[in-house]
């Protein structure tokens, strides 16, 4: 990469990393001091972590990464091309042609397809003309389903901008389309006035307690609002009773696992390697989901407030948010929220003054599916692509930069609040016994009142979709999914499904996420499908050859089926999409290939799928 950056290029790199101390290290070269010996290799390599906030800088400064860009991040973190390229073309967010400043990206998934997200598109491109047909972009699920067909328009430049909305028209993009001011904040557009109920009174909310009531800007808000007394009753319990009050809550992870939280905290907090970490995953990226951004937008402080109590009790002195790159106002309001922590005493050296020390460093993802799984999330953050580890080791001993790392959602540590105020014994009396506490679920699709709501777990899944005010329009309901892309389709017959870890396993489905995802008489589920397929054949990082392979020949299976050109009979095409599914969930290394089959699966055994059963 002989390529020289631009002086643009070089002043957004250096923002990130500083400026270059040697000439080994992309400075001037001065033959004094560096005509002899390399200086600054190994410190320079130490800082490997932030590649990805390198290119999210060079992204927003210019629109796409160059090679006189990545070239210079190369020389200053001292990584051999070729690695710095497989990290900038591994991510979505990421460009390495040339881009207009402003692009468009108009979500195409499952929610913003049933929404008419295809025609709006046509309709964009029509309007605009071939000439700025580069500026719009199809998108993966950008997690506002609850506001399909939704957009995410990104601004390079001085100032660069993201900015996420929904639901999208023509008339809502004429600035872009046509020129002229935007009359809508980001907030506006996406998290106003977010439905989070789940009860009439919000008497019933816990986790959603202060959403829409407090200023997500202002931590006195907060603490007027209970913030801080979780915290606060964690260092009278001390490390061992904070994870004794969870191990009694017996709280369960809500990031599709269900791993019991209290017995991991403890796996982490026993290592005696040092430095300990731990990373709270706000990198939701499943088809339907957008809980984590309900909770960031609208009480950031609540989940620095969890994460600095996993520290104290894990024994970890510094953690890490990785959130989700398409989430703009989420990363401003957290990098607020952490911003506010130190300059008030809740994070830093000296947390509270109870002598512990506790830091926050917030790290963008940049449109990776993959990145939600941990250990590929442990890449991301070092530098890396973001590829899944082989287990064991597992990451309560070999984890981030390979020491003993914990790491939960947001919806999880969120939940620890909840059981630090109410104290463990009580948190195990809501829900069931085997499903303790509340849960956060996604509505979308076909239904009256989209949003996020927290009900109990084990309630019934046809009382939440009557919270929801039920099937839009009143219209038919035709199938429901549950767990989104990675889950399973259910049938108007299953509206009795108790919502808990075990009614699941015994309905033979997974919760997954919390995606509930209606669809009514006028879905087209083939579509639906086929698109599901597609997004797995995309996501997939091609590490494994059951999930690399498994996921293409799925989909051109049913492409097959649609199309009528079938390899023998309609019967032995489906026992060959069958019986790709089965080396798929038995042979990949990772969540995403054992289930990228999943709701194909089930579209077929339980909504006849391909048969005539369900595709018109």
């Amino acid at each position: 990469m002989d390529a020289a950056p631009t002086e643009d290029e070089r002043e957004a790199v250096d923002r990130v990393l500083g400026p270059a101390t040697s000439g080994w290290t992309g400075g001037e070269r001065e033959i004094e001091f560096d005509g002899r010996a390399a200086r600054g290799g190994r410190d320079a390599r130490d800082l490997r972590h932030l590649l990805l906030p390198a290119l999210h800088a060079l992204q927003a400064r210019v629109g796409w990464i160059s090679e006189g860009g990545l070239g210079y991040v190369c020389r200053r973190l001292t990584i051999p091309p070729a690695e710095a390229y497989g990290v900038a073309t591994f991510y979505a967010m990421f460009s390495t042609t040339p881009r207009p400043p402003s692009v468009l990206h108009v979500c195409d998934d499952i929610a913003c397809r049933v929404a008419g997200a295809d025609q709006l598109i046509d309709e964009v491109l029509a309007e605009i003309g071939p000439d700025r047909a580069g500026q719009i972009r199809r998108s993966p699920c950008l997690g506002m389903c609850d506001r399909a067909p939704a957009a995410l328009l990104q601004s390079a430049g001085e100032r660069p901008s993201d900015v996420g909305f929904g639901p999208v028209s023509l008339r809502s993009l004429d600035p872009f389309l046509h020129g002229g001011p935007w009359t809508m904040s980001a907030r506006d557009a996406t998290d106003a006035a977010p439905r989070t109920r789940i009860r009439e009174e919000r008497g019933g909310l816990r986790l959603l307690r202060r959403v829409g009531i407090v200023d997500p800007r202002s931590l006195d808000d907060y603490r007027a609002h209970g913030g801080y007394e979780a915290l606060r009753r964690a260092v009278d319990l001390g490390p061992e009773g904070v994870i004794r009050e969870l191990k009694d809550s017996k709280l369960l992870g809500r990031g599709g696992a269900a791993f019991p939280t209290g017995t991991k905290w403890e796996l982490v907090a026993r290592q005696a390697v040092r430095p300990h970490y731990f990373v709270c995953n706000a990198d939701e990226s499943e088809p339907g989901t957008f809980k984590d951004r309900v909770m960031l937008a609208n009480d950031p402080f609540s989940v620095i407030e969890a994460l600095t109590i996993a520290g104290y009790a894990t024994g970890s002195e510094k953690g890490f948010i990785y959130l989700r790159g398409e989430y703009p106002l989420a990363h401003e309001l957290l990098t607020n929220a952490v911003a506010t922590g130190y300059a008030r005493g809740f994070l830093g050296d000296d947390v509270m003054g109870e002598g512990f020390r506790f830091d926050v460093e917030i790290r963008r993802g940049a449109g990776a599916y993959i990145a939600g799984e941990e250990t590929a999330l442990f890449n991301s953050i070092e530098g890396y692509r973001a590829e899944p580890r082989n287990k064991p080791p597992f990451p309560v001993t070999h984890g981030l930069f390979g020491k003993p790392t914990g790491i939960n959602n947001v919806e999880t540590l969120v939940n620890v609040l909840e059981v630090l105020r109410i104290g463990g014994p009580a948190y195990a009396e809501l829900g069931t016994p085997d499903s303790t506490g509340t849960r956060l679920f996604c509505l979308s699709g076909a239904v009256e009142a989209p949003g996020v709501y927290e009900v109990e777990c084990g309630t019934r899944l046809g009382d939440l979709l009557a919270l929801a005010g039920g099937v839009r329009g009143g219209e038919t309901l035709k199938a429901i999914l549950l767990g989104g892309a990675a889950g399973g389709f259910v049938t108007p017959d299953d509206l009795d499904l108790r919502l808990s870890f075990e009614g699941a396993r015994e309905a033979g489905v997974t919760l997954g996420s919390g995606v509930v995802m209606l669809f009514d008489e006028d879905a087209d589920l083939v579509d639906t499908v086929l698109r599901i397929a597609a997004f797995f054949r995309d996501e997939s990082c091609g590490q494994c050859v059951p999930c690399r392979v498994g996921t293409v020949r799925q989909e051109e299976a049913l492409h097959r089926l649609v199309a009528g050109r079938t390899i023998g009979s309609r019967e032995d095409e489906l026992r060959l999409v069958g019986d790709v599914a089965e080396v798929m969930r038995e042979a990949s290394i990772c969540g995403l290939g054992q289930t990228a089959a999943s709701a194909v699966q089930s579209a077929i055994s339980r909504l006849g799928v391909f048969d005539g059963g369900a595709s018109a």
